[in-house]
Order: C-alpha cells, then structure tokens, then sequence
C-alpha cells in the first residue's frame, strides 16, 4: 500500500508548500539536488506565473533564469504533445486561420519563460480586437492607423535576431516585432473585425493588403502603417519584376506558419538554443 501511494504521490505535481521548498534550491548546484528540483517542476507544465505571482517570494536574476530553464523542458514535451498537422501539412490549413492562430498560440507558449505573468496570445487578441471597436475603427485603414500610425505596434532593428518577436503574446505586451509580427498582428485582429487583411511577401519585408472603396491597398507596418496603392505601386518604375509579381499574391495560412516556422528554427540556432531549434525544425518538418 505505502509503495502505491508513493508511486502516486512521485507524479503529482508539487504543492505550493513543495514549490517554496523548491525555490530554496535553486542556487544548489548539486547534480543530485538540480535533477530532483528539475523532476519536480517539470510536473508544473512549464509555467509557473500565475502561482509566482500569488506567492511572495522574490527571485534573484540567477534564479529566474535557472527556473525558467528547469520549466523549458515540460514546455517542449506540451508543444511537441499538442502540435496537430492537418491532413496534407501545410496546403491542408488552406483557409483555415484559425487553426494558424491556435499553432501560434502553442509557439508562443513554448517560448514563454514560464515566469512573467502575461495574457494567452488568444485573450490579447481578444482584448485589443475590442479596444480597437471602441476607438472606434469602422475600417481596415482605420485598424491600419490605429495599430501602427501612434507607434502602438512598431519595428524592432534587431528583429531579426531576438526569439521574442516570433512570440505573439510577447510581442502584444511589448509593442514591437519585424515586419512578419507586424503583419500577424494586423492580419489577426483584422480577422476578429471581419476585415479582409492578407499579407503580401514582398522581398525585403512582409506588406499588408487591404481593400476600401473598391481600390487594393498595400499597408506598410514596419513603416507606421503607410498606405499605397497597390495599382501605383505595380506601375512604379523602381520596383522590379518579381516585387510586381509578389504584390499580385498574398501567403496563405500553411505558408505563413512555414515562414514562421523557418525563421524561428535559425533564430534560435543563432542564439545558441540548439535543443529548442531542433524541436521546431522537427515540427517545420511534419508541414511538409
């Protein structure tokens, strides 16, 4: 009886009593204790913000980042467990941008810290969707303007080299992303208004499309949502071939999740977290 009961009681995630004791540990370097602290949090689920924040319990900068390192395994098991390919990978989401933003919440999860109390990618959404009626915005040019003409959302010069802003939930507390982020956000709380929003994969940067009055516009997020006009952008001399044949297009659902899949796989190689680019090249894979 007493071995069944232990057996039980190993798998269970730790109380709050056992947490606090956990925490006290975190500065043992140890081999024996640092791999028992580590088996216990993983029981957390790889995030322990909400319980942090209810408890008062300070942690030093070493402790965050050794704490955060503890949970990121449980984090990856919950992605790797959770990710769900439809049928014919990436051409199978079609126009499905429900499921892309249910497989961005996941990555944002993954890429969340397990420590900072922050809202789900969801809620967010949800939330700056309703901001944006009461502002209020009647249009696509008006979401355009009221994301990015006040500088609300604006472009991070070291996008291309900061894991964060591939991480939706992070980048709608933190204001910023390159022109990818930018662009989802655009596209995903146009999709909550009913707004037709597509993202154009111009070289060089993601653009926006909207259409009002008739006319095709081309939204520039990285450049405070400046608006062209996408029938003068096609005749404009400077702009080549190939950058006149992708503003005729836009990224579908599978394409866009392939695109952030990619840049996230080589961002985190360059940061030197190998495990976790080896994780989403797996899952890039399964789009295939």
């Amino acid at each position: 009886m007493s071995v069944t009961r232990s057996a039980v009681d190993a798998n269970d995630p730790p109380t709050s009593e056992e947490l606090v004791a956990l925490l006290r540990l975190l500065d043992d370097d140890t081999p024996e204790v640092r791999e028992r602290v580590t088996q216990r949090l993983a029981l957390c689920g790889g995030d322990l913000s909400d319980w942090l924040a209810s408890v008062p319990h300070q942690l030093s900068p070493k402790e965050k980042s050794v704490l955060s390192e503890m949970l990121g395994s449980a984090r990856r098991e919950m992605l790797e467990r959770e990710w769900s390919v439809p049928s014919g990978g990436a051409a199978g989401l079609t126009e499905d941008w429900e499921a892309l933003e249910s497989m961005l919440r996941l990555i944002s999860d993954f890429l969340h810290d397990g420590i900072t109390m922050r809202q789900s990618l969801s809620d967010a959404l949800d939330l700056l969707a309703e901001e944006a009626w009461e502002h209020p915005v009647v249009s696509p040019c008006d979401l355009g303007n009221f994301l990015f003409g006040n500088e609300r959302f604006v472009a991070d010069d070291d996008g291309e080299a900061d894991p964060k802003n591939l991480d939706l939930a992070c980048v709608l507390a933190e204001g910023h992303s390159h022109s990818l982020g930018l662009c989802m956000i655009f596209l995903l709380v146009g999709h909550r208004m009913e707004f037709d929003v597509e993202i154009v994969d111009y070289p060089g940067r993601f653009l926006c499309r909207i259409h009002e009055e008739g006319h095709s516009l081309i939204v520039d997020c990285v450049d405070g949502g400046q608006i062209h006009l996408q029938s003068a952008l096609l005749v404009d001399a400077e702009i080549t071939r190939e950058g006149r044949e992708r503003l005729r297009g836009s990224v579908a659902p599978g394409s866009l999740l392939c695109h952030w899949l990619d840049e996230l796989t080589e961002v985190l190689c360059r940061v030197g977290r190998d495990e976790d680019s080896a994780l989403i090249q797996r899952l890039r894979d399964t789009l295939d």
